[in-house]
């Protein structure tokens, strides 16, 4: 038994998440959560809400809230659409809680007291209109390597290199379309160079990572620079020194504290179960392993700038030091990231209407034949279209017509013939039964192997491949033409039984929802498949501030394992099947392309009122 970190991005609380963002970070995370737990492994899934920084700094201050409200609005919102896909968190947290900001102050204070935060001086960007300082990712312009226009002030997605925003060419805005002016103000930064080696050094011992994975993050160490860790802003996390700590305009840097969520949330799912150290599993024991799941605009931040933070506080850069009370910390086993997925060959915005939000999706059509469609054809290792034509056929020719109708076909001729699972005379097995049996059982190892790899895709094309040969051996044998011998019947249908069974299993990280209705159809009891719940809980070290998380009960039993094939009881009664699931009609594929106009022609004209409405202010002035 291995113990199992699955770390996942933390979705930004500044709006509701779309199916692009769940395509990358969401789904694959939990099918991988969901099969080690079914190997019997011990996880620990967490993540959270990421809450500071100027994005909602300057959200709050349009809509005249306070910052921590725009967070605990979209903090409601995230969590239910999260939940309602069902992705199955130990923790589902948010960085705004008491246990955050004290496990972050302990990691700056230990990388500090070894040497590899220090105190200089950075040229930042400033609005002129409001003189607030702009975060780099509100900055765009040129990239002055590759010339690409449209690069940010932290990173160029083109070419991949980082940047800092003053050293775009032709800077502006992207609040406002105005050019910031740059001043030069004290902050503390990481010494990233101080601990390239030892970065770089552990990248080249990685095994199994996605090859544009690896080569990027790679050729994160052609230049390594400083980076700045505090920023001039009255909304984030303290900075634990003195001269700072009191300052309310100087806060950590939102990307240095939101992947300590990792280690934070693991805390607080520790302290919450009243086992305070019961983290240390994850996190201190070199054999326990972590994968973290993201897209592929995180990978700066988990292959470089975590395991940098990492190695400081453990002491392993080329300044030596020694870890706190926090004791050596696990670096992750692998960066599981996926490409991009575009909408109808449209990037996706929120701003510009081009989106399908989770709860709009959720609310039409049903929950694993979105699972499906992601996992399926998802930007696991190259950018991905999201179609409207592409989900429905997949839905109804593979989900409705081939697996679901497959489950009720054969629950209906139990139902029919026996009214339960009936007891098999072994003579009655001819060799045609039992290759498929021999199938259905080694297909663990196959579909196992593909996931243990990350290869979700092809995991769950072997899956279907099954169900496919299932519907030939029903349509091969005719069970229905079965009237005078019974026992040759019941043989026919508890091996079309035993195998759909083992399908369900190794369908059950993909679709957990369906998998549940399935154990039932074939006169299981209890839980199978076991999904997230939301709890409101109180803050842990304030009093008075609750927020809802997301958690579960996903253990099914004491040395319950059941990513193998699991036999059928006999006897078990059969109800009559209700169809698991529904077919998509084909105009839906219409009517969703016309909402997706009226929401890109409702955008645009917004945004024409805004122009002209600033074009009119100009000429009165």
């Amino acid at each position: 038994m291995s113990n199992i970190l699955v770390s996942v991005a933390w979705p930004y609380a500044n709006g509701p998440r779309h199916i692009g963002h769940v395509a990358g970070f969401g789904v694959p995370s939990d099918v991988y959560a969901r099969y080690q737990r079914m190997k019997g492994n011990q996880v620990l899934m967490v993540s959270g809400t990421d809450e500071h920084g100027t994005p909602i700094l300057v959200e709050a201050e349009a809509e005249g809230v306070s910052p921590q409200e725009i967070a605990d609005r979209y903090n409601q919102v995230i969590v239910k659409d999260l939940c309602n896909l069902g992705l199955s968190y130990d923790l589902f947290t948010r960085t705004t809680t008491s246990n955050h900001e004290h496990v972050v102050q302990e990691l700056f204070k230990q990388c500090l007291e070894n040497g590899y935060i220090y105190k200089g001086k950075q040229k930042v960007a400033i609005s002129p209109s409001t003189g607030r300082t702009l975060p780099d990712r509100y900055i765009e312009g040129t990239c002055p390597i590759c010339g690409y226009d449209g690069a940010r002030g932290d990173q160029c997605d083109n070419c991949g290199n980082e940047l800092d925003p003053d050293e775009l060419l032709n800077p502006r805005s992207k609040i406002n379309g105005e050019t910031p002016r740059f001043e030069e103000t004290e902050h503390f930064f990481l010494d990233l160079p101080a601990l390239a080696e030892a970065n770089e050094a552990w990248l080249r011992t990685r095994q199994g990572w996605r090859t544009n994975v690896l080569n990027f993050s790679l050729g994160l160490f052609r230049e390594v620079k400083p980076r700045a860790i505090t920023r001039d802003i009255d909304w984030g996390i303290p900075v634990p020194v003195d001269g700072w700590i009191d300052n309310p305009n100087k806060k950590l840097y939102v990307w240095f504290d939101a992947v300590i969520g990792y280690l934070s949330a693991s805390i607080e799912w520790a302290r919450r179960q009243s086992e305070p150290e019961a983290w240390r599993k994850w996190w201190n024991d070199p054999e326990s392993l972590g994968y973290y799941f993201m897209g592929k605009d995180n990978i700066t931040f988990h292959s470089q700038i975590w395991p940098s933070e990492l190695l400081a506080y453990n002491g392993q850069g080329s300044k030596g030091g020694h870890s706190g009370g926090y004791g050596e910390l696990n670096l992750p086993e692998q960066v599981v990231a996926s490409e991009f997925m575009t909408m109808e060959g449209k990037k996706f915005s929120s701003s510009r209407g081009i989106v399908i939000y989770v709860k709009d999706i959720l609310a039409r059509y049903q929950v694993d034949a979105v699972r499906y469609y992601i996992s399926v054809a998802g930007p696991e290792s190259s950018d991905a279209d999201f179609t409207w034509a592409e989900f429905v056929r997949h839905n109804n020719e593979e989900l409705a017509a081939s697996w679901g109708n497959l489950v009720n076909r054969v629950a209906n001729l139990l139902y029919k013939n026996f009214g339960c699972i009936p007891a098999v005379n072994p003579d009655k097995l001819d060799e045609t039964d039992r290759a498929l049996l021999e199938e259905s059982k080694a297909a663990f190892d196959i579909v196992g192997a593909l996931i243990d790899r990350q290869r979700q895709k092809a995991a769950l094309g072997e899956a279907m491949r099954l169900v496919g040969d299932i519907n030939k051996y029903i349509s091969a044998t005719e069970p229905w033409k079965i009237k005078e011998d019974k026992e040759r019947l019941a043989a026919v249908l508890c091996t079309a039984a035993q195998a759909v069974s083992d399908a369900n299993h190794l369908l059950a990280p993909f679709l957990p929802h369906s998998a549940q209705k399935v154990w039932e159809a074939l006169g299981g009891t209890g839980t199978f498949s076991p999904l997230p719940r939301i709890e409101e809980v109180e803050d842990l070290d304030r009093p008075g501030f609750t927020y809802s998380i997301i958690t579960g009960d996903y253990v099914l039993g004491k040395d319950v394992h059941p990513w193998k094939s699991e036999p059928l009881e006999e006897g078990a009664p059969i109800a009559q099947p209700k169809p698991i699931f529904a077919k998509i009609p084909k105009e839906a594929i219409q009517e969703e392309l016309d909402r997706f106009q009226a929401q890109l022609d409702e955008r645009n004209a917004k945004a024409q009122a805004r122009f002209e409405a600033a074009q009119a202010k100009l000429k009165a002035e």
